[in-house]
This record gives C-alpha cells, structure tokens and sequence, in this order.
C-alpha cells in the first residue's frame, strides 16, 4: 500500500503506550514479497568479433562487448580485454540483447498441463485485483528452461483473462530457482492484468451473472476504479488527521481492501496496466476509461486490430505486443493482418512480439522475423536492426524497465544471447545466454543446460511391494 501503516505499530508494544515520542504514521513494506534472486557468478568477459544488434536500432559490424559485475561495461568496434577477461571469438555469430516476452503464462498454466497444475485464472469474481500471480508460479516449469535455451531472459507472468481485473503480474528473471522470490526481478513495477471482450463475457454470462455484454465490461471497470478512488480518498483522510493531530487522536485507519490497494496503487502510477484486448473500437473505450480516473495502459496485449489505431496508440504513448500471425480463432480475432506488428511501429507506436504459449516463447526471434517480413511486403522499410527492438527495448518499455535492461549500453544488465547465425534466419540458434554477466545457458555444455526437478523424473523401486506402491501413492 501507498503509505501509512497503523500508528499503533509505534505506540503501543506489549499494551505499553510510548510517550517520550509523538508517535508517527510509518510505510508500509514497499513488497510483502520481496525479491531474493542473487546474481549468478559471473567473470568478466569480452565477446568480440561479432555482429551486433544493439537492442537501440543500431548494428555494430566486427563489434566486441564487455561484460562486467553484471552489466555492459563497454560496447563498440575497438575494446580492449581486460587481463583478467575471459575472451569469446565470436567471428561469424551475431550478438544481441537478452529477449524479453512481456506476455507469459509459464509456471502458472506449467508443464504438465493437467488441472491440479492450472493455476492462472481466479474466475470466482469478475473482478480479482487482490490476487498475485506470483502465489502461483510453479518455478519448476519445465518451460522456463526451454525459454531459456530460446535466448529470453525476462518475462512478464500474468494471471489469464478470464476476469475483467485478473489480479497482479510479476516480472521474473529466468534463472533455475525453488522459489518465484529467486526468480523475481528486483524492484520491477507489478502489473496488473486487465481483460476486456469476449472472454470475461463467456465466463459469467454463461452463469448468467455480470457482465455478459461488452457494456458490462466497460461499466465493471469504471465501478472497480471509482470504489478504489473513494478508498484512496478515505486512506488520504486519515493519513491527514494523522500528521494534523497524531496517531492516538486520528482514530483507527480504515480498513485494508487488497484489492481496492492495488488499483489505488495503479491511480498512483505504481502499477502498470497491461490489457489483453484484440478490437481497436475497445482499446479505444478502454484509453477513454483510463483517462476517466488518471491511469495509464502501458500495452495492450493480443491487439489484433491494433493495426487500425496506431495514432491514438503513440498519442497515449501505449504500447501494443502483438503475435506474428495468430488470428481468427474467435470473433474478436478476426480482422488480422500479418503486418500488424510492422504498421503499429510504422505509425510510431511502441510494437512488439509477445508468446502467450510455451511453444511460441521458444522461438521469439523466428516470431519477430515473420512480423519482418510481413512488414516489409506491404511495403514498409524496416531494418533488421530497428525490428530487433521487437524482442528487447520495447517490452522493456512496456515493463517500465527500459533503463535497466533491453539494450546492450553501457550500465545496463548483462543480459546478453551469442546466435550461431542472423537471428532472423530460421537456422539461427541460441550458443551461449548470459544473464546478469552469468552463463545460464550454452549449447555445448549439458552442465549449463538446467533440468527441473519434474524431468528428473521419479524413482520406483522395482522391488517395492503393490501395498507399500499403494501407501506412497497416498
């Protein structure tokens, strides 16, 4: 929550009341659920001789990069190795940043797919803002490794779409972890995942309860949003009488709401709004909401028309991320085109790839290579270079961690994938992942190949008996 924990925190203790200080409201942790990742360790390394796409629209031919204590410590055609640099010939490969896929639903909906592991949609209530898609996250998802051996390093876990406010996201860094708190990028803004169209209609019309219609859509939006702005305002209040007259004077604080604090969080820019939404006539209703009560939609995800409102896309300064071409599997996906991707960026909005799928997260780069060319048959002049930022800077953007990772420039995480070959060629594969400046993953090495413990499998002792096979299975 924004501010003010309860006064009583800091006077009362044991039923003693302190009184050699005033007492004051103090912040609530800024995360009950901190971030525990730790970097792998990593040497310093120059990777030279390579061709470089440096996630900012630029290419280095012959160009070398210099990874130290996590991050890019140099970039350019002439650096020189450190004594200590472990140095990579990487003549005839190409070099570019680490992919991101801001739209991802590994660990909650993970391998195996079966019901008991099905853990993405909280379809009790249109509207669940108060649930963390992170309390689901299964890390041993076989998934995260082969997204992994994929080249992406950052993703975005969101709950599904099967409310209209499905609940919070969390940005994970792809390491092997036990715990979503290892994996957990630290200080990464949460996101919060919004649906709007058919799905949340299907799910409780068909129960015949609110919303069954798109007009219900829009009107549960705007009441959830005007119920966390009256909670906003009541919190306010409060921390008000408590700087005016004290915390033993205020009175108790209003009761917390889960959910009403994590939209009072998103009207306070603290949450970013990431929206699945296919037609362009509702991403325009749902800008128009968004302006109504003063938050931002930092993209909207599937945007399968996002083709026909580019403008009203980069005058919001809204991202869209997009599939290569996936449409037509319901009506709300119906009018796509294969340039989408290419004529969003092309009327300056911020575009770019996304997976949704366990499949497709595996090869982004072949996804961005499609949208390419696709782009490029109707026309449209865009470089190899310039479409890179599909996969890096601008999910980067979109996450609000574009200062931190997404291109390779100096200060920023090491976060960097070595291909065998142009990552637009569908003979391109990943050589080496490095995350934070670590090796996390490298083709020719099986001990840099991390296996979940679901892999490994299960041992059964031949020799055990039916009834002992019986009680373990209890």
């Amino acid at each position: 929550m924004r501010a003010a924990v309860l006064a009583v925190l800091l006077v009362v203790s044991a039923g003693v009341v302190a009184q050699a200080a005033t007492p004051q409201p103090t912040e609530f942790p800024p995360d009950a659920f901190p971030s525990t990742y730790q970097p792998l360790p990593s040497q310093v390394t120059l990777i030279e001789h390579a061709t470089i796409y440096t996630g900012t629209g630029e290419r280095i031919d012959d160009g070398s990069v210099l990874l130290r204590d996590g991050k890019v410590a140099a970039i350019g055609r002439q650096v020189e190795a450190p004594a200590d640099a472990v140095v990579i010939d990487a003549k005839g490969k190409f070099v570019t940043p680490g992919l991101i896929d801001v739209h991802s639903h590994l660990g909650v909906y993970p391998s195996p797919s079966v019901d008991a592991t099905a853990n993405g949609n909280e379809m009790t209530n249109p509207t669940t803002p108060q649930v963390m898609a992170e309390h689901s996250v299964w890390p041993q998802d076989p998934g995260f490794n082969t997204a992994r051996a994929g080249g992406v390093t950052t993703l975005e876990i969101l709950p599904g779409s099967g409310n209209l406010i499905g609940g919070r996201s969390v940005v994970l860094k792809n390491v092997p972890a036990t715990t979503v708190q290892g994996m957990k990028f630290p200080d990464a803004p949460y996101g919060l995942k919004m649906a709007c169209g058919e799905n949340p209609m299907r799910v409780y019309g068909s129960r015949h309860q609110f919303p069954s219609t798109l007009m219900g859509d829009v009107a549960g939006y705007r009441q959830a949003f005007a119920d966390a702005q009256a909670y906003d305002r009541e919190w306010k209040a409060w921390e008000a009488k408590v700087k005016a007259k004290g915390a033993t004077e205020a009175g108790p604080p209003p009761k917390r709401d889960l959910g009403k604090e994590t939209l009072a969080e998103v009207l306070g820019g603290k949450i970013r709004v990431q929206m699945h939404c296919y037609r362009a006539d509702e991403m325009a209703a749902l800008l128009d909401v968004a302006n109504e009560f003063g938050f931002k939609i930092a993209a909207f995800h599937h945007a399968v028309e996002a083709y026909k409102i580019p403008h009203l896309l980069a005058k919001t300064d809204t991202c869209a991320a997009m599939w290569a071409d996936w449409w037509g599997f319901k009506m709300e996906a119906w009018d796509g085109i294969r340039a989408n991707i290419a004529m969003v960026d092309a009327g300056g909005a911020c575009a770019m790839i996304h997976s949704d799928d366990e499949n497709g997260i595996q090869r982004l780069n072949q996804e961005v290579a499609k949208a390419l060319a696709a782009g490029r048959r109707a026309g449209l002049d865009i470089s190899k270079e310039h479409a890179v930022m599909w996969m890096t800077l601008n999910p980067a953007k979109a996450l609000g961690l574009a200062d931190r990772i997404g291109s390779l420039e100096p200060g920023k995480d090491a976060d960097v994938v070595i291909w065998s070959a142009d990552p637009f060629s569908v003979y391109a594969r990943t050589e080496k992942v490095f995350l934070d400046g670590a090796v996390v993953y490298e083709r020719d090495e099986p001990q840099r190949q991390s296996t979940s413990d679901f892999m490994l499998g299960s041992f059964i002792d031949p020799h055990a008996t039916d009834a002992a096979a019986g009680e373990g299975a209890r």
